[in-house]
């Protein structure tokens, strides 16, 4: 199986684990990990200020690979465009995914354009999608 896994903080293998459902284990697949290049705001969005963006994608895509690998799951890592959508397309190029898993901020932590409907990723790519929450900054 090919999970590939969005994410806008770093996670470990026992986040991934309990975000899929019963009967799939990380360990027994191949996972690409995308972290967006999430503005916190729109203002920083919009004035295309992106480095920092680009730089605590890198550093989240790289801290959840080296969590995933210590706990036996072994990942690749990436960073994606700022519009997650756009990251997952564009992922999905290269890397034929059997589901997406969706880490994501909730409420006052999300970082713009974060908040991504998993009902719409499912519609738009034709894979289940499943949710989870992460704490951490955006």
């Amino acid at each position: 199986m090919k999970l590939l896994v969005v994410t806008t903080a770093p996670i470990s293998g026992e986040e991934l684990r309990a975000a899929l459902p019963d009967g799939v284990d990380p360990r027994d697949a191949e996972v690409m990990v995308v972290a967006p290049a999430l503005q916190p705001s729109p203002w920083k969005f919009w004035l295309s200020d992106a480095d920092e963006a680009i730089e605590r994608a890198a550093q989240v895509g790289q801290e959840s690979r080296q969590q995933l690998d210590s706990e036996g799951v072994e990942a690749r890592a990436d960073t994606g465009e700022s519009d997650p959508i756009e990251a997952i397309q564009d992922a999905l190029i290269t890397f034929p995914a059997d589901r997406i898993v969706l880490f994501t901020h909730e409420g006052e932590d999300q970082a713009y354009r974060e908040d991504v409907d998993p009902a719409e990723v499912r519609e738009r790519f034709g894979l289940p999608v499943d949710r989870a929450t992460v704490s951490g900054p955006a």
